[in-house]
């Protein structure tokens, strides 16, 4: 008998709207995640204090953590100050840097989380992925998706402007990620689903053509609404997949060849994907990509990132080694050292007549360059 239907893991609760943060404590109880308030929270330094303030006279079986960067250290202490008391779930209060530690967290302590972000700097407000640093540079965790996600539009506009536009980039790249996931279907036969592609397209060019910017409530509501389906779509999936390909692999390969110089996740996928578009050659993508990201401030030359061309094609030659296994364009490519030098430099190019004349100068058949 055909299965004729499946069962997906989802929040039991989405709230986007202005004030979600003061209503914390009824969604608790309300959906029986601590009807005695006796949660574990974990804020960060900068808004942790100000935060608090907003629950003096309530939540008053609440404890307070501070979470103070994001590496994998930080989250084993966490666990450490948790466990050391019962709690009925633990709630993360903050930007991605907290949301992570708090997902990784719970996953050790099996524990629910609720994720209330204060930022929409990526997707992880909703994933069940956890990014930490760690002693080899940075790595990603599996971990249960939160089983409810509050985003306070309140909190979304005080946070500085560079973390909201960050969270564009992320969800743009996710249309990049999701040609290379539809390219390793077609070639070699890898399992596709198409929920997760619908949920991540869907969320990605809801941001892509929205008409207003980081100032605009209505703006705002969008994509922490893509955000969030964009995580959901790899709970689905049980894979990062439709929202990580030759652009994440190259947001990897900064982290891991320049540390010191990371920029937010953010701005280096949304210029990976621009990259991956322009390796593939599709004009259409190409230049509504860049358009969005240069509209909404993002970088979109390597130079933006503060590298310059040789470096940028050392990151691309690197990039593919940071996901062995998973294949994308760069993988499929077969760049040679001469190709990815005149690759990045005809990318940059192509990219400042865009933005200086909306005409990005590519040949009718969008070829690359091929080696000199």
């Amino acid at each position: 008998m055909p299965l004729l239907a499946r069962f997906v893991t989802a929040p039991l609760v989405v709230d986007v709207r202005r004030g979600a943060l003061r209503e914390l404590a009824e969604v608790l109880a309300d959906q029986r995640i601590s009807t005695s308030g006796r949660v574990a929270i974990a804020v960060g330094p900068t808004y942790g204090p100000i935060v608090q303030s907003t629950f003096e006279h309530g939540l008053v079986e609440a404890d307070w953590f501070t979470v103070d960067g994001g590496t994998i250290n930080t989250a084993i202490k966490l666990v450490e100050q948790i466990r050391q008391h019962r709690y009925d779930a633990i709630v993360g209060i903050g930007g991605g840097t907290v949301l992570d530690v708090t997902k990784f967290a719970a996953a050790r302590l099996g524990l629910p989380m609720v994720a209330v972000a204060t930022n929409l700097a990526h997707d992880g407000i909703g994933s069940p992925i956890s990014t930490l640093d760690n002693d080899a540079g940075r790595g990603s965790y599996g971990v249960p998706a939160p089983i409810a996600v509050i985003v306070d539009l309140d909190l979304i506009a005080q946070a500085p402007p560079r973390s909201v536009r960050s969270g564009i980039g992320e969800i743009v790249s996710n249309l990049s990620a999701l040609a290379d996931w539809e390219a390793a279907h077609s070639q070699h036969g890898e399992e596709i689903d198409g929920l997760a592609v619908s949920l991540a397209r869907t969320s990605a060019q809801a941001v892509l053509h929205h008409p207003g910017s980081i100032l605009e409530e209505t703006f705002l509501a969008t994509l922490a609404e893509g955000l969030v389906l964009s995580g959901i779509s790899m709970v689905v999936a049980g894979t990062s997949r439709p929202s990580s390909g030759a652009c994440h692999e190259i947001s990897h390969a900064i982290d891991l060849l320049h540390p010191s110089r990371r920029a937010f996740h953010g701005e280096q996928v949304g210029l990976g994907a621009a990259f991956a578009w322009f390796l593939r050659g599709d004009l259409a993508a190409f230049h509504t990509t860049v358009d969005c990201l240069h509209r909404h401030g993002l970088p979109v030359r390597p130079a933006d990132l503060g590298f310059g061309l040789e470096e940028f094609g050392e990151i691309v030659a690197y990039a593919p080694q940071t996901r062995p296994g998973r294949i994308t364009v760069l993988e499929e490519s077969a760049l040679t050292p001469a190709r990815i030098a005149a690759t990045v430099a005809a990318f940059n190019d192509h990219v400042y007549a865009r933005i200086a004349t909306g005409d990005g100068g590519i040949t009718p058949e969008g070829r690359i360059l091929e080696d000199r």
